[in-house]
């Protein structure tokens, strides 16, 4: 069964954790135990059942009424199996959103109807374009404060799509939506009759994801080298790790990175046995004719289509600490199964994710913001635009003293 990942962006109090409440409750998708714990929460709160309580899970969430962290949840339905990342709205989590937007097949912007597009909504759109999430639904919500009115939808919808034409946005769909009533949830709306599409579950299940991934390029990046050591197989040597890119069969040549041999692929076996085949995402070991020395942070690839192999790095960094970027600060990066150290060299701009000012004159990066850097690196990484390829174009830097991450990168 297909999975669809998809991530909630939206100003405060536009409703998200209410709407994923409402998906989850209305798709039977909760166990009753939840529901009767929810429900005591909200007579202790002195309000009628709150689902935006299934999903805010911290206690100081709860306290103060608002998503911090990202709350992840599970549901399926017949056609799909979905993972929700319910992001924060306010703009020191920027970080968070990021974070939960990057693995994101699909991202679902609310926007509250009777407040129109905000400063917050604008820089969720273009926080998903810049993380190259491919599918974007804009959810109206809260239509039941403006009566259902399709003048209201149909001017957030033109302001919403006048901005986007700046931004890189592959698909844009509209949904006018009440999370607190369902309208146009799981269920068409009788309210909204003007309005003819999907509900928001039939959209999400029939959203085309699977062309989504790169399928031309083959990317293997090589996480762990198999050596069983019993009698039954003392000679098989595998490179187990997951596809980041194009098909792989058996039988075909291909190229490992950096010592540029080049063999042909034996087998592809997979926990449930050999496949004919391997793509995105699937996590597999592939065996190879030759007895070659290839280790952890290798690349298996095609000998006439392989990433570009660099040591200076152009890229779109946001910063994910309180410690503020150093200038010819020296990290640890990690880019798919490679590490190495690098070094920041430059900061070609900060850039305003509100208005997408570029500042040309700023020397530092602070927590949540972004800016357009320049790096070298002591070993050369293979890389993809991120455009081209989320995995093998994106990577983290990590602090060297304290070992944590420090900013996440989309190379250019």
């Amino acid at each position: 069964m297909e999975l669809l990942r998809f991530a909630t962006a939206g100003s405060v109090d536009d409703g998200k954790s209410t709407l994923i409440g409402r998906l989850l409750y209305d798709s039977k998708a909760i166990f009753e135990d939840q529901l009767d714990a929810v429900e005591r929460a909200s007579v202790q709160r002195g309000e009628e059942t709150n689902l935006a309580l299934l999903t805010d899970g911290l206690r100081a969430e709860r306290e103060q009424g608002i998503t911090i962290d990202v709350a992840y949840r599970y549901f399926a339905t017949p056609k799909r199996k979905f993972i929700i990342a319910d992001t924060p709205g306010h703009i020191q989590y920027t970080r968070n959103m990021v974070t939960g937007a990057s693995t994101a097949d699909l991202a679902l912007v609310l926007i509250d109807a009777r407040n129109g597009i905000v400063e917050q909504s604008r820089r969720h759109a273009f926080l998903a374009s810049l993380l190259r999430v491919p599918h974007i639904v804009v959810c109206i919500n809260k239509m039941d404060l403006v009566g259902y009115d399709e003048a209201v939808f149909e001017e957030i919808k033109h302001e919403f799509r006048s901005f986007a034409t700046k931004l890189d946005i592959a698909d844009l769909a509209f949904i006018p939506i009440s999370a607190l009533n369902g309208d146009n949830v799981v269920n068409r709306s009788a309210n909204m009759p003007w309005y003819e599409g999907a509900s928001l579950l039939h959209h999400l299940e029939e959203v085309h994801i699977a062309s989504d991934r790169n399928l031309i390029d083959a990317r293997f990046p090589v996480q762990y080298v198999i050596r069983p050591r019993n009698d039954e197989f003392h000679d098989y040597r595998g490179y187990a790790g997951q596809i980041a890119g194009g098909v792989m069969k058996a039988g075909d040549e291909v190229v490992v990175l950096p010592s540029g041999f080049t063999s042909r692929i034996a087998s592809i076996d997979t926990a449930d046995g050999p496949v004919d085949e391997a793509f995105p995402p699937m996590s597999v070991t592939v065996r190879l004719t030759d007895d070659l020395d290839v280790s952890r942070g290798d690349m298996i690839c095609r000998p006439h289509n392989q990433p570009r192999a660099s040591q200076d790095i152009d890229a779109m960094l946001c910063w994910l600490s309180e410690q503020p970027m150093r200038p010819r600060g020296k990290y640890f990066i990690k880019h798919t199964t490679r590490e190495a150290r690098a070094m920041l060299t430059d900061l070609q701009y900060r850039l305003d994710v509100n208005t997408l000012h570029r500042d040309e004159s700023a020397d530092a990066l602070t927590l949540n913001e972004i800016g357009r850097v320049s790096l070298r690196t002591t070993a050369p990484l293979f890389v993809d635009e991120y455009r081209r390829n989320r995995t093998t174009g994106s990577f983290i830097l990590i602090d060297e003293a304290t070992y944590a991450t420090v900013a996440a990168g989309m190379m250019h």
